[in-house]
């Protein structure tokens, strides 16, 4: 990648395109099912068996001739019973019936089911005494799948459906995406640990670091480092140095900008970070960078906490989706929701205000502050407006993406 020319102040839908074309899901493995919950699929899963392995009762009653029961017949012998994970009871013919349970195989001669409500047993007879419904309750074998056949594709993730499905076909192991490593680093002389804040005047409590790393992890990372370092080339540049070989992600919250303690980028550059974009024009967000430290992508956000957690929803998770093969849109799902209250006209830059939902509109909240972080504990998600976009009314539809 060295050598990539950097473009700056772009849109956007352009940095999305960029790192769009820079992404390609990780390499897969393969790990025990018992493991695989929420991971996505590198192969696709294909049943082992059939399921049902064979015709199973649909419902708790009795195994029967449908063609008996069709002719009237009212009265069975019960001749035993059968439980799912036996094998099939004998054949019963047409005068007899066998107690069955949901799941357990079907007698050869039976074929429906006449659940228990809809009868009464003793002495050893069957008597049906409600009329007995069109549907048989048997479920033919592998009515559900069958041996061979695809049930989840490249690219699924393994949610409690989805898993049920692969245990279900018998997998004992599934080939998944190697869920990228993340590393965060914010830095400022400013910052200390939250708790430290209050013995002085001067000192700011570290509010990003783990927020960032939890914002990664819901996204599908896995966090090997979170770092606070004091604004210092050499003290990011060693920290840094370390995705090189233990990440497939860095971020840098904080330093982002041009001050004269806007370090994290020269930190890296001396390390050989091959910056592809420098500036979004969004608010807030706008020094928002990114680039490629080898295989490692490198994003940088601001230091304000609100305008770092949107470029964080913004860019961050759509790129590990995209690294652990979800495909990098799924992150950027925009659906329109109404307003709940009016909003002004936007100013010359493309703008995101954080919202809430009420009902099914989402509301605005009130007041928008790149550097605020009271409102990120009410919203859940991101109004978008279009630059020099015209004063809404309540009602009116707005893009959304959920936080």
């Amino acid at each position: 990648m060295a050598g990539t020319a950097c473009v700056s102040g772009i849109t956007l839908q352009e940095a999305h395109a960029i790192l769009r074309a820079q992404t390609e899901p990780l390499a897969g493995e393969t790990i025990p099912i018992r493991d695989a919950g929420f991971r996505v699929l590198a192969e696709p899963v294909i049943a082992r068996i059939d399921s049902p392995r064979g015709r199973v009762a649909a419902m708790d009653g009795f195994a029967v001739s449908d063609a008996a029961v069709r002719e009237g017949r009212r009265t069975f012998e019960v001749v035993g019973a059968t439980y799912a994970g036996q094998p099939p009871h004998r054949s019963t013919g047409s005068k007899t019936a066998v107690r069955i349970m949901t799941g357990a195989l079907m007698p050869q001669e039976a074929d429906r089911v006449i659940p228990f409500e809809l009868t009464d047993e003793g002495d050893g007879m069957l008597r049906v005494v409600d009329p007995v419904p069109e549907v048989t309750h048997v479920r033919a074998g592998g009515s559900d799948f069958s041996a061979g056949q695809i049930l989840l594709g490249t690219g699924s993730r393994l949610d409690p459906g989805r898993l049920l499905v692969a245990a279900g076909s018998d997998q004992p192991d599934v080939r998944v995406h190697r869920r990228p490593r993340l590393r965060v680093i914010t830095s400022g002389d400013e910052l200390v640990p939250a708790g430290e804040a209050a013995s002085g005047k001067t000192r700011i409590p570290d509010s990003l670091t783990g927020p960032v790393a939890l914002l990664g992890q819901t996204w599908g990372a896995v966090a090997v480092g979170a770092t606070r370092v004091a604004d210092d080339l050499e003290a990011i540049g060693n920290v840094a140095g370390l995705a090189r070989s233990d990440s497939d992600v860095l971020v840098l919250a904080g330093g982002a900008s041009h001050g004269d303690r806007d370090l994290a980028r020269p930190a890296l550059e001396a390390l050989g970070l091959d910056l592809i974009f420098s500036g979004v024009a969004i608010r807030p967000g706008r020094p928002a960078w990114y680039g490629r430290l080898g295989t490692t992508h490198v994003l940088g956000l601001p230091g304000n906490p609100s305008a770092a957690m949107a470029v964080a929803r913004l860019f961050l998770a759509p790129l590990l989706c995209a690294l652990e093969g979800r495909g990098f849109d799924a992150a950027l799902a925009w659906r329109n929701l109404p307003l709940a209250t009016p909003v002004p006209a936007a100013n010359a830059m493309e703008t995101l205000l954080y919202a809430r939902r009420c009902g099914d509109c989402a509301d605005v909240i009130a007041p928008q502050s790149s550097s605020g972080q009271r409102p990120l504990a009410a919203a859940d998600m991101l109004v978008r407006r279009p630059a020099g976009g015209p004063a809404l009314s309540a009602g009116t539809p707005v893009p959304v993406l959920e936080f």
